[in-house]
């Protein structure tokens, strides 16, 4: 158990084991809290140069998938909506095979849509926040040093 309470997908709060994704009642927790868990965690589950150098690259390349899906809605583009969605996979494929090289695994999904909320998250507001807050250069200068 890390110092945030996270162990075995399970966060601990006031002394009570939860779901991550979960409130002790089951209930999905909300967007804020969702990304207050992520927030705490995220330096424990990015320390890999590896993966770093991966999410720089892939999740910009997920968020201009999201936006092509849309304007491919928009425009009636097939053709655009299977590229869209092919980059989406890819980027989020290929930073699961990041996250293999971490020496802390991500905590493990609790559902589908604990899945695709965390996805989501991840992607357009923890990440690009760890690295306008500076996180993602110090920890890769950590990376970096002998």
């Amino acid at each position: 158990m890390d110092r945030n309470g996270v162990t075995a997908g399970y966060v601990e709060g006031d002394g009570r084991l939860i779901q991550v994704g979960r409130s002790e009642t089951g209930i999905l927790l909300s967007a804020s809290e969702l990304l207050r868990w992520q927030w705490e965690g995220y330096p424990r589950y990015h320390r890999s140069r590896f993966n770093l150098l991966l999410h720089i690259v892939l999740v910009p390349l997920l968020l201009l998938g999201n936006a092509a899906l849309l304007v491919a809605f928009v425009l009636l583009s097939c053709a655009l909506g299977i590229i869209a969605v092919v980059a989406m996979v890819l980027s989020v494929a290929l930073q699961g095979r990041g996250h293999l090289r971490e020496p802390v695994p991500p905590e493990p999904f609790t559902s589908p849509i604990d899945e695709v909320s965390r996805i989501f998250l991840e992607q357009w507001v923890t990440f690009p926040r760890f690295v306008l807050s500076g996180g993602w250069l110090r920890t890769l200068r950590q990376r970096s040093a002998p």
